[in-house]
Formats: structure tokens, sequence, C-alpha cells
């Protein structure tokens, strides 16, 4: 998703929701409205269109069916949210105009502007629906955070690098392909401090005895 920032004034309801302008992209929690302007960045497009063809490919045929922003998710009635991919495994949840109830699985691909939105907020309120299983993707440094709902609460399930294959608890059989999924260009810019395996000085028997 975009931005998390401006807020309309008041409270609002799934029917205010629906006459607001189709081309403004908002959120509610809590009745609280969530401007999600301006549009993502194309690393993040670039993960969720790539998301959206292995998640399509995996369940074409199936009961459940996959949904890519933007989609209404309609939690309660001042609860309503974009995703950026659902899973939806019960056909009466999906309706013409939208998604009525919470879906089996739930992906945000974070950016730096909505990581406590998306995190604190969003997670709060899926896991108060009854959403069973949330990936937290970030486009760079890669990663795809698994977690299930253990509770009143999510528990992490399991996290993955660029290098590893995501698994997901809801879904065993899914096989992603991460080298796909994070496929951009980096810059000079992106380099960042990697933690090295190696031994420290004071680990080393023969630097310890150098020293001494």
């Amino acid at each position: 998703m975009g931005q998390a920032a401006l807020k309309r004034e008041g409270r609002y309801t799934w029917t205010d929701y629906r006459t607001w302008p189709a081309d403004e992209q908002w959120e509610l929690i809590g009745g609280e409205a969530f401007d999600m302007s301006p549009a993502p960045g194309t690393r993040h497009q670039t993960v969720v269109t790539e998301l959206g063809r292995q998640f399509g490919n995996h369940f074409q045929g199936k009961p459940c069916k996959v949904f890519v922003a933007p989609t209404d998710v309609k939690l309660s009635e001042a609860d309503i949210v974009q995703p950026d991919l659902i899973v939806v495994c019960d056909e009466n949840r999906i309706k013409p105009t939208h998604i009525e109830g919470p879906p089996t699985l739930v992906i945000e691909v974070l950016s730096p502007s909505t990581q406590a939105y998306d995190r604190v907020r969003k997670l709060r309120l899926f896991a108060a629906s009854g959403v069973q299983e949330v990936w937290l993707v970030t486009p760079y440094p890669s990663l795809v955070e698994v977690l299930m709902l253990d509770g009143a609460s999510y528990r992490i399930a399991g996290g993955y690098t660029r290098d590893e294959t995501p698994v997901s608890v809801a879904f065993p059989e899914l096989q992603i392909d991460p080298t796909a999924l994070f496929d951009f260009p980096l810059t000079p810019e992106d380099a960042i401090q990697r933690v090295k395996e190696d031994h420290a000085p004071y680990g080393n028997p023969a630097v310890a005895a150098e020293t001494n």
C-alpha cells in the first residue's frame, strides 16, 4: 500500500465509505479514515504483481480464490481495508463489490511510510477479525515474515530471505519462487551492512595468544 497519512475528520462507516470518490484510496480502522495515496513505488508493485502471479497459478482451479489490491475487505461496519493480496476460501464471503469478512490469508508489502500502520494497527485488526495467516513482505532488504494467529495475537511461524522459499502454515503445499519475487534492480544507495559469520578476535585462541 501507499502512505497511511492523512485522515478525514470524524468517524465513518461502510455506508459513508461507499460514497467516496472511486479514484481515491482510503481504509477505515475503527471508523477512522486513512488516506492510502500516493501510489506505491515500482519495487512494491513488482513484488505484488509477482505474488499475484504465483499465488494465482497455485490456486487456479481450486476452491480458494486470490485477489490483489485494490479489493475492499469489509471486516466490520467500521473496518474496511485493501490488503495487497488476499486468499479467500469461503465463497460466501465473495460479494460483487467486496469481500465480506476475514480472508484466510492476507499479504501486506511494506514500505517505510507504512511500517507502523501495517505492523500495529492493521495486525491488531486482522487478529481481532480472525485472519488466520498474515505475510509481511519487505522488498529490500528482502524479507518475508509469516505470522500465524495464536489466540488473540500472531506468532512468528517463519522468516525468509530472498534465497529461501517461504512456507505457508495454512497452505503447506504452496511453492513460492523468492528470486522471481524480488527481481528488481538495486542501486549503490541500497548497500546495507550485513552480519558476517566469523570469529571475533577474543574467540580465536591464536589471536588471543598473540595479544597476551
